[in-house]
């Protein structure tokens, strides 16, 4: 959560949002609510907080699944009250085909949104438990935050793949504040997983 150190926002799959507070080595779970505009068949795998002052943002996506059915990203206003429930603002949606891998893939694994207000989103392509895997960070289009918390989301017609990574499944993306890195996560079931950075997050 910008502004809140400690405090954290993660997403489940069937889209609820849990606001976690982390205190040396234990999580408790301040408040569960659920996102808004859920629709039946949605798969999320994907969150992410902007901010613009004291402004926040929330990002996410259910994830699609090979050629007939492409991503949905989402963006809202986003904050908690005064009773700890989360909020959520106007609404607003949009289609994303990733550009690679082709074939069974998840169009949005993961996203991230930089400090300038790009988002990189992370596709992910799996055959099944033993792959093979294949996966790409790709320049997905913006989240802008106005001065009195509008938001507005833009996703590219035609984005542009940053990186590519053959023979790994990366599901979680996240852009270093203050740096061009990303730090990739890849879980690649029965062949492990791994942690690796790469500069895919620079202007």
């Amino acid at each position: 959560m910008p502004g809140a150190p400690g405090e954290y926002v993660a997403l489940a799959s069937r889209g609820l949002v849990y606001h976690l507070e982390l205190t040396g080595s234990t999580v408790k779970v301040l408040d569960l609510s659920p996102l808004p505009g859920i629709r039946e068949g949605n798969d999320f795998e994907s969150f992410a907080l902007a901010s613009k002052g004291a402004k926040l943002a929330a990002v996410w996506a259910d994830r699609g699944d090979g050629a007939e059915r492409p991503a949905t990203v989402f963006a809202a206003p986003f904050s908690y009250n005064k009773y700890g429930d989360a909020e959520f603002g106007a609404l607003q949606q949009a289609s994303f085909r990733a550009p690679y891998p082709t074939g069974d893939v998840r169009h949005v694994s993961d996203i991230s949104v930089t400090g300038d207000g790009r988002m990189l989103v992370s596709s992910a392509s799996d055959a099944g438990d033993d792959g093979p895997f294949d996966s790409a960070v790709s320049a997905a289009g913006r989240v802008r935050i106005s001065e009195s918390g509008a938001v507005r989301l833009t996703v590219s017609k035609s984005p542009a793949a940053l990186g590519q990574f053959t023979g790994f499944k990366v599901e979680a993306l996240e852009c270093v504040p203050g740096s061009g890195d990303a730090v990739l996560g890849t879980d690649d079931e029965n062949k492990g997983g791994s942690v690796r950075t790469a500069a895919l997050c620079g202007s």
